[in-house]
């Protein structure tokens, strides 16, 4: 082996100036002389051939343009853990002092003797070191952990380590630094490429106290997360964005103490795989986003049952999905313990042009819902986007078996498939009045827009808006865009206008239900809101 080419050189993690990369090969090439590193690189385009080079195949890459060969001094093989540590915090012995003939100090140009100095600046950088608890070394090009029991002689009190992007080449790697570590409880090495065990092995004590742990673009199987797993018995938060996962298996006996799974920029096969997951006992939020599902489905419980699938489920994100049908939205009301959900960028928010509706209707959908895409669901919002909700779909409801008499109220299969909750907001709030259906606006923004200016009298501090808003809309919704609008807290809003056909008068817009043009609003004319 060539001088400086580490005898485990094959399969290391590598960087050169800015790019990373995997060693493939080492060894000669064909019409050049000494030593060359086959590299396959994270970049697909850094290279010049995928390992073949002259038609004889070195190595293999997976991208066309992936690898090339470089020579070994060239390579940056890394650093060990505590020299990454005493370079970024600036406790190694080049930096602070520095350093004459044996027992001398040079400050300026001044050379001061002094006896046994060595050893008093290392018990001084001991001491510094000891007290560090939080340790970023990102970017450090830590590649291994260096001599055994070093780390914990010298950083005792670590607790939280963030190792992302670095030369590490394999999970080994990991547990020789976290096993040196008594109380560590949050682990960041995500942007590692690394070979993980793929047979259950010896389960190291090294993440006992583990809480957080960061696995993102590190090229992780489902398969390998659960046998690593056996060794996270009280891991609270799990990060895996980016994998490459595609398919999920049931975690038998392991991930039982899990609160937080973020699955996100992993192509799913489908959406049945999280039934795979769903037995998790204590897990609240779940990451779902760029993640590929079409749908989402409970199949264990019916109309207006709950699901004894996701038990603990708080927090949802399903953001930049291929979600198209609102049955989906229907299956999330199953959730027992769903209270936020994040669900923008997917089809079915195509299909109604006004913003303001699509929001209610997703609310009114939801019974438990409190926070949609990170906006606070106030009380008033929620009733007035059911009452509209029982409004909007009155006729849909007639027309499919739906009566005022309860004893005749018996709306077909379809229409309970497609609205789950009617039949509850009915009760809630009374079916809807023969004379609410009528005239009723269709659900798209095809009716005028009143362009109106909205000011707070009593807050002279918000800036007046101008809005254009439908003159179909109720003074519910209108009120729920101004909730929002200027982050009001949960109080009561109190809306008038003033026109100018009107000087010096205000009208109250009073009825909840009525939409704008009730009140003759026309544009031009002025909101008032007061709270």
């Amino acid at each position: 082996m060539a001088a400086g080419v580490p005898p485990d050189v094959l399969g290391r993690r590598i960087s050169c100036g800015t790019d990373y990369g995997t060693v493939r090969y080492v060894g000669s090439v064909s019409r050049t002389a000494g030593i060359w590193l086959g590299v396959e690189w994270d970049d697909p385009q850094r290279g010049k051939h995928d390992g073949n080079y002259e038609g004889m195949q070195y190595f293999k890459c997976r991208y066309p343009k992936g690898g090339s060969f470089i020579r070994p001094n060239k390579a940056n093989f890394g650093v060990d853990f505590l020299t990454a540590v005493k370079d970024r915090y600036g406790l190694n012995d080049k930096q602070d002092v520095q350093y004459g003939t044996e027992d001398a100090v040079v400050f300026g140009t001044k050379t001061v003797e002094f006896v046994g100095m060595d050893s008093v600046a290392e018990q001084q950088r001991q001491v510094q070191l000891n007290k560090l608890v939080d340790i970023s070394v990102r970017e450090c090009a830590v590649s291994h952990a260096g001599q055994e029991e070093e780390i914990s002689r010298t950083c005792a009190n670590m607790r939280h380590i963030n190792l992302s992007k670095n030369l590490l080449s394999s999970w080994e790697t990991v547990i020789a630094i976290a096993s040196q570590v008594q109380n560590l409880e949050t682990l960041n090495v995500s942007e590692n490429k690394m070979r993980f065990p793929s047979i259950s092995s010896f389960t190291s004590r090294a993440f006992s106290n583990l809480k957080i742990l960061a696995l993102n673009q590190t090229e992780i199987t489902w398969t390998e997360v659960l046998l690593c797993a056996q060794g996270w018995p009280v891991l609270e938060e799990l990060y895996l964005s980016s994998n490459n996962i595609t398919v999920l298996e049931r975690p038998d006996n392991v991930l039982q103490t899990l609160k937080l799974l973020d699955l996100s920029d992993n192509q799913l096969l489908d959406g049945n795989q999280l039934h795979l997951i769903a037995q998790l006992p204590r897990l609240e939020q779940l990451i779902l986003r760029n993640t590929g599902i079409s749908s989402i489905y409970f199949p264990d419980a019916g109309f207006g049952c709950k699901t004894k699938m996701f038990p603990s489920l708080k927090r949802l994100a399903i953001n930049d999905n291929k979600i198209s049908q609102w049955s989906s939205l229907n299956e999330l009301d199953k959730l027992p313990s769903l209270r936020a959900l994040q669900c923008n960028n997917n089809p079915f928010m195509d299909t109604e042009k006004n913003p303001e509706t699509l929001i209610q209707l997703i609310i009114a959908k939801i019974s438990q819902l409190e926070v949609l895409n990170n906006c606070e669901i106030l009380p008033a919002e929620r009733r007035g986007a059911e009452l509209d909700y029982r409004k909007i779909f009155g006729k849909d409801w007639l027309e499919a078996g739906g009566h005022w008499n309860p004893e005749k109220n018996k709306p077909s299969e379809e229409f309970l498939a497609a609205h789950p909750r009617y039949l509850t907001l009915c009760l809630k709030y009374g079916a809807p009045e023969e004379g609410e259906l009528k005239g009723q606006q269709p659900l798209t923004l095809k009716n005028q827009l009143l362009t109106l200016t909205i000011k707070c009298p009593e807050k002279p501090e918000q800036n007046a808006v101008e809005k254009k808003l439908p003159e179909s809309m109720t003074i519910q919704k209108v009120k729920g865009l101004l909730y929002r609008l200027f982050k009001i807290p949960g109080s009561e809003l109190k809306l008038s206008y003033q026109s100018s056909k009107l000087e010096g008068k205000e009208v109250e817009l009073d009825n909840d239900l009525k939409p704008l043009q009730f009140y003759s609003i026309e544009s031009g004319d002025c909101v008032l809101v007061r709270w």
